[in-house]
């Protein structure tokens, strides 16, 4: 149920961002830079981490949306929630597994990661650019799960819920665009 009196219900991210247009335009652009900018992850990895850090806190909107984008961006069906079930067990690339636990300590014990943390992403062939980027991801994930459990956004992605090729060519810009909240903030 949306928290905020003014959305709709079901409430959608679009529905929160276009009543509360102020900084959308920023911050739409500011994912973009991570989540598609062409950094060391791809975006199948960045969608993963996403998803994975959104099924950490228990947004399921979030969780719903970045799980059905990385799937279409190729990740195997099934892995978030593997993930989510037992991190030792799920059957991901052995270079993603210490990634993947750094960036679930960083969101659920942050001040505990130590240096043995981050020479266990290094020693897995991630340089410290894309350990960097995975920070950045985890962090900007938990601010939208902040901001969509915070307003009540409630729109359940199911498994019928699919990307079009037009959501995948597009970018977080374009949806701002196409909002109308690009030039707000």
């Amino acid at each position: 149920m949306p928290l905020f009196p003014s959305l709709p219900s079901p409430a959608r991210l679009s529905d929160l961002l276009t009543r509360h247009p102020a900084h959308a335009g920023p911050l739409l652009m500011h994912v973009d830079g991570v989540m598609k900018a062409g950094a060391p992850l791809t975006a199948a990895q960045c969608e993963l981490i996403a998803a994975y850090v959104s099924g950490l806190n228990a947004c399921a909107f979030c969780l719903g949306s970045h799980r059905v984008y990385a799937e279409a961006l190729g990740v195997a069906p099934g892995l978030v929630d593997a993930l989510l079930d037992n991190p030792d067990t799920a059957p991901v690339a052995p270079e993603m597994r210490p990634l993947l636990a750094y960036v679930r300590k960083l969101n659920h014990l942050p001040s505990r990661l130590t240096r043995e943390d981050v020479r266990a992403v290094l020693d897995a062939g991630w340089s410290e650019e894309a350990l960097y980027h995975a920070v950045q991801v985890c962090a900007l994930f938990n601010l939208f799960n902040r901001l969509v459990e915070g307003a009540g956004v409630d729109f359940a992605y199911g498994d019928g819920d699919a990307m079009t090729e037009a959501d995948r060519s597009s970018d977080y810009r374009g949806f701002a665009e196409r909002l109308g909240v690009a030039g707000q903030g």
